[in-house]
Parts: C-alpha cells; sequence; structure tokens
C-alpha cells in the first residue's frame, strides 16, 4: 500500500512537471487600465504589466491593451484579429472593457449596451472556436469616494452587463470592479490616492502641471491589482494559478 502510494506521488510529480513545462500563452485584450504605457505616461501602468511577470518561464504573456479602446475599436483597428492569428488551443484569452464603451459622449469609442454585450460574447465565441479559454472580466473601479467615505460604482450598468453576459456564456469570470472597489474603498482616500496617478506640480518630469487620474493606476496600484487578480485566479483554483514562477530561495529566507 505504501509503494502504491509512492508511486502514486511520483506520477502526480511527474504530470506536475510535464504541465509546468507546457508552452502557454496569455492573450490580454482591454483598455488603458490593462495596457502597457510609453515612456512619456511613466509612471502610468495598466495592471498587465506586473501580471506578465507571475509566471513560469513556458508562459509567454501578450498585452494587447491599449489606451482608449472599447469592443468595438479594440476590433475595428485589427487589435482583435491579431490575438486570434497568435493564439492556440489551450491558451488563455483575458477580456476586460467597459471605461471607454460607456463614455457616450466620445463617439469615436462608445459602443451602445446591446452592442457592447454582443461584442463580448462574440470575443468568447471566437476565443473558444480556436480552442483557447477566454477570461471575461468587469472593468476596474474608479476611484471617486462619496461623502460616506466609499468608492461609489461609476461604470453605469455596464459592469452589469458584463456579469450577464458572464452567467450566460458559463465562461470563467473575475468581478474586478467589486473586488478592486472594496479593495480601495477599504484603503480610504489618502492611502488609495497613492495607487493612482495623482502627481504634483514641478515633482515628475511627464506632468510639468501635476496631474489628478483617478481612473488610471501608477506603479504600486497596477501591481496591487495584478496581484488582487491573481489571488481570484487562486481562488477560483484556475489553471493559470498553478503556472508561477519559481521564487528565490533568497526571498524564503527573509
Amino acid at each position: 500500500m505504501v509503494r502504491a502510494a509512492l508511486l502514486a506521488a511520483l506520477a502526480f510529480g511527474t504530470l506536475a512537471a510535464s504541465a509546468s513545462e507546457t508552452p502557454l500563452q496569455v492573450f490580454m485584450a482591454g483598455d488603458s487600465t490593462m495596457s502597457i504605457k510609453l515612456e512619456k505616461d511613466y509612471p502610468e501602468t495598466g495592471w498587465g504589466v506586473p501580471f506578465s511577470i507571475f509566471f513560469d518561464e513556458q508562459v509567454s504573456v501578450h498585452n494587447f491593451a491599449k489606451n482608449g479602446r472599447s469592443t468595438r475599436t479594440f476590433r475595428e483597428e485589427g487589435l482583435w484579429q491579431q490575438i486570434m492569428d497568435g493564439v492556440k488551443s489551450d491558451d488563455f484569452v483575458f477580456i476586460q472593457f467597459g471605461h471607454n464603451d460607456q463614455s457616450e459622449h466620445k463617439k469615436d469609442r462608445y459602443t451602445p449596451p446591446e452592442a457592447y454585450k454582443y461584442n463580448l460574447r462574440r470575443f468568447i465565441s471566437e476565443a473558444r472556436s480556436r480552442g483557447a479559454r477566454p477570461i471575461l472580466m468587469t472593468p476596474v473601479t474608479r476611484r471617486y469616494f462619496t461623502t460616506k467615505g466609499v468608492i461609489e460604482p461609476t461604470h453605469r450598468g455596464y459592469d452589469d452587463l458584463v456579469r450577464e453576459v458572464a452567467q450566460a456564456e458559463q465562461v470563467p469570470f473575475i468581478d474586478m470592479e467589486k473586488v478592486t472597489r472594496h479593495y480601495f474603498t477599504a484603503m480610504g482616500d489618502e492611502a488609495s490616492k497613492l495607487r493612482f496617478m495623482h502627481i504634483a506640480p514641478d515633482l515628475h518630469p511627464n506632468y510639468p502641471i501635476g496631474v489628478t487620474d483617478d481612473t488610471h493606476f501608477n506603479h504600486l496600484g497596477a501591481r496591487e491589482v495584478a496581484q488582487l487578480v491573481l489571488r481570484e485566479l487562486k481562488a477560483m483554483q484556475h489553471p493559470l494559478a498553478q503556472r508561477l514562477r519559481t521564487p528565490d530561495p533568497k526571498h524564503l529566507q527573509r
């Protein structure tokens, strides 16, 4: 019996090692809250940037998210097609839009609610048709505190549309609007401000007159949001949570 248990353990270890050595791609479709930034925009950082280094050497992360893009313009500009051209069976595709889709006053990106839902469903269907595994996400929160000291929802129902699509399509889903809103609310106004693009005048050459931006993250905010995404993946026992990089032994001794 002991021998059988030992053989089973060895077999499991072999399978786990084999899985970790399998090349895998992760594609990211989204907007500025996820995207890679130009140097002129630093310290603004999308959460997809720190997220990309969480995984083992056999996992390649391709961040196609881009500033100002909605579900409509992401497809119109060919960004989604680039993902479809590169994706393979068993790869993962993160899908997170909403900030720009809801911007009715910006006609270059606005997407009406029903079109938004249709676009999300189409992304999911096309990813699945290639054997890929989509992960749907609500847009991250904006940092708008009420007089009661809580962050108010600002997505005008577009987050609810994502929840509806996730339920209808039975797709792996992370409710990042709720996760980040609760996280930054618990942190409070002043501490959460340090995670967003708040820079006083004459402190940073990219922003000589300063900036007050409660939508976009700085380096710290992006890293913490990426960590929240990873926490949710672990909680749902998602396969990606089994593909994390091996920590440096020195870090374990601290």
